[in-house]
């Protein structure tokens, strides 16, 4: 197993004279030699050699050097051990891996081993697809481990999130790991190093490790689980198995051969969901905006949750919105009950607000790197799900409680779940850490109290001994501290500390020994404090040991009822995110979608969520809603306008009504009808592959093969500019046969937004075609964007009045309205271009007429500009005009 380092890897020195200590630094390295060592010495965790020099750079920490390794000095830099979380965080997210090397003993085993120095081992592997530590995830998103395994020309793929126990399978065609990859959004992927090198899994290199995959993957995947057979978890292809079992050994082998607490694998992939694409997924936004914001994207505006847990399963099902009819409604069912029972939703989100992570709690249990607060977590977990038990369980009109509400209450209260015992056993407020101390209440092991009281008893003993001290020593302000390798010390002034010195030895259990000289203190001990100090020890380390065992029994109890546990916090997410979505509809502007079978398409008054939620935040103008109708008849939309007139907002929004609808939410809109959609396809926007050689105009032709060729009579399409980045006539060319192949072959329901007005002809000859435009209006010069789509095709495409909203300099736009004039009179005189293309045939010559007489009149009114006139010269502008046309004949008015 290998990944690519984002540095460049130092050299090793050989390991020939290496101290005992150093010389478990070299095994570790040679075991993990693309990791960072992270090595415990002490209370801080050291980096050495070349691995110092990069952790230096990475973590902008001093780099020091420490004695000689074969006549060089030996690099150095380290962290604080009760700090290293940070540290970590800071270096996974530059991609590293880094291997924890820690002290698996104590100094008092090193000594009754009589070993040089204290055994040191690789306790796990910290990696982006491995971590569970709170300070290194993102609370609202998995992180998922990706393992692709090639077979042929399908791919096996299987992704699994150790913070929760998610597992999931699939098997694929090659080309469609693009897709597979934006839709889940990997922390860190798993692939042979042939396979590393392809196309889709370059750009992720740095977040890539090269496995291979197991040749026994069956039996290494049913002993993970405990089975003699993998048939009870459901069909999988042998792809599908070696690549769970790839993820599963990775796994094993960043935790020192533990495995955390996994659901069995389900093949379920991409079967019965809505298919999108990387580039769709994309122009879309739907997790994060383009620049990478969360909070700019569609789950950023329809977010509602109030728990971690929730806002993941509201990602997960925007990233995979459903496909069947069936599974759809039943959600819909859901927010509708909980929009009407607002009294019940409001006491569902009050248990959730502020609820514990219960899932990423039981994840660090089972691999035994817990903190107190996980316990305490799956006890307020608990007791939270109870909460909303009650509150399901005192509905007793209408409307009826839906199925899916009925299943996640049965989930609530799991049998012979630890709550009671969690609720008995841990104090409160609980420690930071297990090696704190008083993670036990009082009077829940009796043992442990015994040992509590003498060791708190000790302590009282020293406050006596420091004052039976101070009274032999003569000094008032002697005090008794805890030295971390001394233990108890008696610290005194120096000026007293050189009198007892120079008074010397003195009998009796009194009698100070010197320890240690500081600035302006010294430090003592003597017989009684050396007593009372190894009393103290003993009893602390007794009650510290009783308190791990009272832990791990606790930690038993957890992990027996583990199941049920997972299945509660399930059922919490669940429940807030059909809470959100109703709370979300509960002002009336959101409705409940009409989702069929057939192939509709109809919006009432529709809404682009995110657009809306920025203007609202903004405190701007309102959004301006507009109709949607792809149902048959008219189910290719040619959509014409200017620029800036909302072409790209209106084809965006109603692929996020399908994606909210088929997600099991409701839609911002009056009403709509929506017929099920098996893939959505988006290329709004452009943008070129600089590291993939490709410029913005290939981009768009490999998109625009990829709906060509995977699109569907059942797929949804909204296109924006094809061919806009070519020639005039090879563009228009394109945009041409695109759109007839969308209605001939593939007849799939479309918006296709152009400023090729030229294709607004071809309304005669596709019968299901249905041209509409962005309203616009001119206002005293000035252009007016009303945001509406109205029927029928836009007059022109106001190009040099955007021109000039942008701050294009003004003998610019004058001159492109003279090329513009003389542009529009060519086209005019255009040859037929064949019988296919008859919108540039020559309109039928007219009868000749007598030319009329030029007028000096319109002549003089062809010079005038009038957007640069004063009022004062308009004026005379007219008088010159009027004159110009001389007198007016008699009668005329």
């Amino acid at each position: 197993m290998s990944a690519p380092s984002p540095l460049e890897s130092k050299p090793i020195p050989p390991a020939e004279g290496a101290t005992p200590a150093l010389a478990q630094w070299f095994v570790a390295k040679a075991a993990h030699p693309d990791a960072l060592i992270f090595f415990r010495m002490g209370d801080f965790f050291e980096m050495l050699f070349g691995d110092a020099e990069i952790a230096a750079a990475a973590l902008d920490i001093a780099l020091s050097y420490r004695g000689e390794h074969r006549g060089e000095k030996v690099a150095l830099c380290g962290v604080p051990a009760h700090a290293v979380e940070s540290y970590l965080a800071k270096l996974i997210r530059q991609g590293f891996r880094v291997a924890i090397c820690d002290q698996t003993e104590t100094p008092e085993e090193q000594k009754r081993r009589k070993a040089p120095t204290i055994r040191r081992e690789v306790v796990r592997i910290v990696t982006p697809g491995t971590v569970t530590e709170e300070s290194l995830l993102e609370a609202s998103r998995p992180a998922w481990l990706l393992a692709l395994a090639p077979a042929e020309d399908r791919l096996g793929a299987a992704w699994l999130d150790v913070t929760t126990g998610a597992f999931g399978t699939e098997s694929l065609a090659a080309v469609d790991l693009a897709a597979l990859l934006a839709r889940l959004e990997p922390a860190e992927i798993l692939a042979p190093e042939d396979l590393a090198r392809s196309p889709a899994l370059l750009m992720l290199a740095e977040r890539t490790a090269h496995v291979a995959p197991p040749r026994d993957g069956t039996r290494r995947l049913a002993e993970a689980f405990g089975v003699s057979t993998l048939e009870g978890f459901g069909a999988f292809v042998p792809e599908e198995v070696a690549a769970a079992a790839m993820a599963v050994d990775y796994v094993r082998l960043t935790q020192a051969g533990a495995l955390p607490r996994l659901a069995p694998p389900v093949p379920s992939g991409g079967r019965g969901v809505l298919q999108m694409d990387g580039a769709t997924r994309r122009s879309l936004e739907i997790l994060r905006s383009e620049r990478g914001d969360p909070r700019h994207s569609l789950l950023g505006a329809v977010d509602r949750t109030v728990t971690a847990a929730g806002a993941r399963e509201l990602a997960a099902r925007l990233a995979a919105p459903l496909a069947e009819a069936a599974p759809i409604a039943a959600r819909h069912d859901a927010v509708d009950f909980l929009l009407a029972a607002e009294a019940v939703r409001g006491a569902l989100r009050a248990a959730l607000k502020g609820a514990p992570d219960m899932a990423r709690a039981l994840a660090r249990l089972s691999l035994d790197r817990f903190a107190p607060r996980d316990l305490g977590a799956i006890r307020d977990g608990l007791g939270r799900a109870e909460a909303m038990a009650a509150a399901l369980d005192a509905v007793t009109a209408a409307p009826p409680i839906p199925p899916l509400v009925v299943a996640a209450r049965t989930a609530l209260v799991p049998a012979d779940g630890p709550r009671a015992e969690l609720a008995r056993a841990l104090a409160d407020p609980l420690p930071a850490r297990l090696e704190d101390g008083g993670l036990v209440a009082t009077g829940y092991d009796g043992e442990l109290d015994a040992l509590r009281r003498l060791r708190d008893g000790a302590r009282d003993a020293i406050a006596a001994l420091q004052m039976d001290l101070a009274q032999a020593w003569g000094v008032a302000s002697l005090k008794i501290r805890h030295h971390q390798q001394f233990g108890f010390l008696a610290e005194v002034p120096a000026a007293a500390g050189e009198k007892l010195l120079r008074e010397g030895a003195k009998d009796g259990p009194h009698a100070p020994v010197h320890r240690q000289t500081m600035a302006n203190a010294m430090r003592f001990t003597c017989t009684a404090l050396a007593e009372l100090d190894r009393r103290v020890a003993e009893a602390g380390e007794q009650a510290a040991k009783r308190e791990r065992m009272v832990a791990q029994h606790l930690r038993r109890l957890c992990l027996a009822a583990a199941p049920g546990i997972a299945s509660t916090a399930a059922a919490m997410a669940e429940l807030d995110v059909h809470a959100a979505a109703a709370e979300l509809a509960a002002d009336g502007t959101w409705c409940r979608p009409e989702v069929t079978d057939r192939a509709d398409f109809a919006v009432v008054a529709g809404r682009h969520p995110v657009v809306e939620a920025a203007l609202a935040r903004a405190r701007g103008p309102a959004f301006v809603p507009n109709d949607c109708d792809l149902s048959a008849g008219r189910r290719l939309c040619l959509l014409t306008g200017p620029n800036m007139a909302g072409k790209s907002t209106f084809l965006r929004q109603n692929a996020l009504l399908v994606i909210l609808a088929q997600a099991g939410l409701f839609v911002p809109a009056e009403r709509a009808r929506l017929g099920l959609t098996d893939r959505l396809f988006s290329r709004v926007g452009a943008a070129d592959d600089i590291a993939g050689g490709r410029s913005t105009f290939m981009v768009e032709m490999a998109e625009t093969a990829a709906i060509l060729n995977q699109a569907t009579s059942r797929s949804l399409v909204v296109l924006d500019e094809v061919g806009r980045g070519t020639a005039t006539w090879d563009g228009l060319a394109i945009a041409w046969s695109v759109l007839e192949a969308l209605h001939d072959r593939i007849r799939c329901r479309t918006i296709f937004a152009t400023h090729f007005h030229e294709l607004t002809a071809l309304a005669g000859k596709l019968p299901e075609l249905a041209p509409a435009h962005m309203q616009v209006r001119e206002w005293r010069g000035e252009v007016v964007f009303e945001h509406r789509v109205g029927p029928g095709a836009a007059e022109k495409s106001w190009g040099v009045h955007v021109a000039r909203l942008a701050g294009v300099p003004r003998p610019v736009l004058m001159r492109a309205q003279e090329v513009l004039k003389a542009l529009e009179a060519r086209a005019r005189g255009l040859d037929p271009l064949s019988d296919e293309l008859p919108l540039f045939a020559r309109p039928a010559a007219a009868p000749p007429a007598e030319a009329p007489a030029a007028s000096p009149a319109l002549a003089a009114l062809a010079e005038i500009d009038a957007d640069s006139l004063s009022p004062r010269e308009a004026l005379d502008a007219i008088y010159r005009l009027k004159s110009l046309l001389g007198p007016v004949p008699p009668g005329a008015e």
